[in-house]
């Protein structure tokens, strides 16, 4: 019951600043929907305002929305004059793929890639779990997205690679346009969760039951995956669930190199024509979504690490 009033409060906290914000930004969605040339009377625009609300105050309007929202329904479109529920799932859908698998891959590549790193302890292995978490942590996903689209282009020009193709109309084409948006969306997470795994991994192994499992002849292999990595998930758990966060706004970015109809077309657009509607139930969803996902995070570790319980 805390972490649910939590995540109220926090989707509270969330829709209020992105009403205002919104509302802050310069420009008028009125204008906007009538075009810059078209000849409209003042008359004209005040009545539109009206009819969508726009000439209430911020409360009143943020509270006529809330209420609606409160009861599922977060409101049409200004600009296609369609419910934004309808337009919001299509695009989740597109950018929930992305993200499931770039957070898979970068778990596949991380949990062996930690394992090593914690096994080698030369200064030459060091030297290089450093450059790799640097490199891994700084190198923003989008400027990765550019460069493997440029690398693509170059080395095999006919290769179609921008665009989107469903699921459900050929799975080998949408996996195969999904190779390199995933990657350019993993790969910075890769070094982040292989950097705290190694961590972990490090304190574990100075444990004494490791002591005592080495005593007992146990191979090395077997000691660091079946002793060790059980009991250092648990910092590697909380990043991944921060980072699923993190990896959602990485592919926002990167639809945006790659020609994908996901949420991050959807709310760059929907800014840009200041569609008050799409943007609020974008961001509030997108906010709920990813507080849940840290308090499913909390609730994996009783399973993970049964002290916890205690």
């Amino acid at each position: 019951m805390r972490r649910f009033g939590d995540l109220l409060f926090v989707a509270f906290g969330a829709s209020v600043l992105t009403f205002l914000i919104l509302r802050l930004i310069p420009g008028d969605a009125v204008q906007l929907m009538l075009g810059a040339n078209a000849e409209a009377t003042q008359e004209q625009i005040a009545a539109m305002r009206h009819a969508i609300g726009l000439d209430q105050p911020f409360a009143v309007q943020y509270l006529t929305w809330l209420g609606h929202a409160l009861l599922g329904n977060f409101g049409t479109s200004l600009t296609t004059g369609r419910p934004v529920l309808g337009q919001i799932g299509v695009a989740a859908a597109v950018t929930a793929e992305v993200t499931g698998l770039a957070l898979g891959l970068a778990v596949v590549l991380a949990v062996p890639l930690g394992c090593a790193m914690a096994a080698v302890r030369s200064p030459a292995g060091s030297l290089a779990v450093r450059l790799l978490s640097i490199t891994g942590i700084t190198v923003p996903s989008f400027w990765l997205a550019i460069m493997l689209l440029y690398a693509v282009s170059v080395l095999m020009p006919g290769l179609a690679v921008v665009g989107w193709v469903g699921l459900d109309a050929h799975p080998l084409e949408n996996l195969h346009r999904l190779v390199l948006p995933v990657t350019a969306v993993a790969l910075p997470a890769v070094a982040s969760l292989a950097r705290i795994l190694r961590t972990s991994l490090a304190e574990a192994l100075a444990q004494d039951y490791i002591r005592t499992a080495r005593a007992k002849g146990l191979s090395e292999t077997v000691v660091l995956v079946r002793h060790a990595l059980a009991n250092a998930l648990l910092p590697f758990v909380t990043q991944l669930g921060v980072l699923a966060g993190y990896l959602f706004s990485g592919s926002v970015v990167v639809e945006q190199v790659f020609a994908l109809p996901g949420l991050g077309r959807l709310i760059v657009g929907s800014v840009a024509e200041r569609d008050y509607p799409m943007v609020q139930a974008t961001i509030l969803l997108a906010t709920l979504v990813f507080v849940a996902v840290n308090s499913l995070v909390d609730l994996l570790y009783t399973a993970i690490d049964p002290r916890v319980r205690a």
